[in-house]
């Protein structure tokens, strides 16, 4: 199941003690806070135990699950590529640093954020965040909401930056390439076998091969699903 994001932004907060959706993917990224209970969360087929103070980012090929072990207090913030491009187009260190947040796979690493007063900086602006955000729009509200988005990202890109995945070289590299077709997904040019075997210092067979191994699938469906997967968003 696919679950749809018809505006570039939103915030869903609720209290559960049984998780009531499906295993899902989504058209648009999501920023998981843990405010209250503990339990399993399900990602890509791997379950990570998650608490109070959690953070997870996940991605619109992501699909999950929550194993609900205790009343769990949830607050999604939401948003989709036509906001995060909207906020790039003229910011190119932004742009780098979201790219690398959004590019990069964290689901290997269950939480981003393991210290605590990190945690409690980004409880602090979630809460402001969600003040401004249930408050009636006002001249000022996107201007703010995206100041503390720009806070909440760069907060977790950070926590992301001084974490050692557990991966093999050869998933690393993977993520490698993974990132640079993403990074240039509206370049056909740079997307050809060719290109990336010279980009990569590899010979375009075996990226071929190395592509589907790490993927399961072959480097053309992927890109084609990619881009389909941003006109959906869109």
């Amino acid at each position: 199941k696919r679950y749809v994001l018809h505006s570039p932004f939103n915030i869903y907060h609720f209290e559960t003690a049984k998780w009531e959706h499906p295993v899902h993917k989504h058209t648009y990224y999501e920023i998981i806070f843990i405010l209250k209970g503990f339990g399993g969360h399900n990602i890509n087929g791997n379950t990570y135990p998650y608490r109070q103070g959690d953070v997870f980012l996940l991605g619109p090929e992501d699909f999950h699950l929550f194993d609900i072990q205790s009343v769990t207090e949830f607050c999604f913030i939401r948003f989709n590529e036509s906001y995060s491009k909207t906020h790039t187009a003229t910011d190119k260190y932004w742009q780098q640093v979201l790219e690398s947040l959004l590019f990069t796979s964290t689901q290997s690493r269950g939480t981003i954020v393991h210290d605590k007063l990190e945690q409690k900086k980004l409880h602090q602006l979630l809460e402001v965040l969600e003040s401004e955000y249930d408050n009636p729009p006002s001249a000022h509200f996107e201007i703010i909401r995206d100041s503390l988005m720009r806070s909440i990202l760069l907060i977790l890109a950070r926590n992301l930056s001084h974490q050692t995945p557990a991966k093999s070289e050869e998933s690393n590299a993977a993520e490698t390439i993974l990132r640079y077709i993403k990074q240039h997904i509206y370049d056909p040019n740079k997307l050809s076998m060719e290109q990336i075997a010279e980009e990569f210092h590899l010979a375009p067979t075996y990226v071929s091969i190395f592509f589907k191994k790490q993927t399961g699938e072959s480097l053309k469906q992927f890109i084609v699903k990619h881009r389909i997967k941003l006109i959906e968003a869109r």
